[in-house]
């Protein structure tokens, strides 16, 4: 899978992020792709990319970031401490003063309205930034 560069076509990304989960052929593939169902539910503006080679949705900015790792899948979301999250759903860096992220591991089950409304959470945070002058 090529990496990311200033010439990439983005337009690749969506296959390349097909190609990422068909390569994680565990549970971990199921897990991205349940995840990216649900990111790209939560808003019609969602973009996909690839970049760092791991998938990045952004709608008004970086939403946030799916990376598998041997025992996880981590959504890390660059702006999350400064979002709501009523469900406690973040429970990884939840020391830094941008980010935030969340750990799914094997046999996890994704609280699906929780998630989206995190998703939808950071959209309009990312707008709300975008219409600062």
């Amino acid at each position: 899978m090529p990496k990311a560069t200033a010439d990439w076509d983005q337009s690749e990304s969506p296959r390349h992020i097909d190609q990422r989960i068909a390569q994680l052929s565990d549970w971990r593939g199921a897990m991205l792709a349940e995840i990216r169902k649900l990111i790209l539910s939560a808003d019609p503006d969602v973009i996909e990319e690839f970049k760092w080679n791991q998938p990045v949705w952004s709608c008004a900015g970086i939403i946030c970031t799916g990376e598998a790792y041997k025992s996880a899948v981590k959504t890390t979301f660059p702006r999350g401490a400064a979002l709501e999250d009523p469900d406690q759903l973040f429970n990884s860096s939840l020391t830094g003063n941008a980010r935030r992220a969340i750990d799914f591991h094997q046999g996890d089950t994704i609280d699906e309205a929780a998630f989206v409304a995190l998703i939808r959470a950071a959209i309009a945070l990312n707008r709300a930034k975008k219409s600062t002058p």
